[in-house]
């Protein structure tokens, strides 16, 4: 038994076969992309959201052989969300701080400063709104999917996510047209 505080290094090669494996592989290239995109909406830092990506992909590949045709999306979404919630929860998450910003590279992009102002509007949002938000804005899920995706309500799922978007257009103002009261 390791001593606590000790890496363990996982031999995963042994688990699937090498059908799963080529599947498993398959599977991981088309969807990552998305999967990291979608975690990086929930944390706000590109290497976090790599880190979350990893592990769900991690606990996707030891559940792979019963999973296998039942909603693999839908499950691997599941496990991103459930994964960044977890993380939150860990107390040395709460420790850690920044002692300095580093320079982001410019984007041609004219949205930019909008996109940035949003991202650190939805960064100022508590965990829960936040997955909320990003599950059926983000990802376009239903109420119903997203409350079975968090495992609660519709209803909570609904309260969230109204609570998520006043906060929202709290932190972003009333000049900022995409949240207005007639839009989305």
């Amino acid at each position: 038994m390791p001593r606590p505080g000790r890496r363990v290094a996982l031999d995963f090669a042994g688990i699937l076969g090498p059908v799963s494996r080529d599947e498993f592989s398959e599977y991981f290239a088309a969807r990552a992309h998305t999967l990291r995109a979608t975690a990086y909406l929930l944390c706000g830092d590109w290497h976090r959201a790599e880190d979350i990506t990893q592990i769900a992909m991690t606990k996707l590949y030891l559940a792979w052989p019963r999973l296998r045709d039942q909603g693999m999306d839908a499950y691997a979404r599941k496990v991103v969300v459930r994964t960044f919630l977890a993380e939150n929860r860990r107390l040395w998450r709460r420790r850690e701080q920044l002692t300095q910003t580093l320079p982001e590279p410019p984007v041609a992009d004219g949205d930019a400063d909008q996109r940035l102002l949003v991202e650190a509007a939805l960064a100022s949002v508590p965990p829960r709104q936040r997955a909320v938000l990003v599950l059926r804005y983000w990802n376009d899920l239903s109420v119903e999917d997203t409350a079975e995706v968090l495992e609660c309500s519709p209803g909570t799922v609904k309260s969230q996510a109204a609570r998520g978007i006043a906060a929202l257009r709290k932190k972003l103002g009333p000049h900022f047209d995409v949240l207005s009261k007639g839009g989305r």
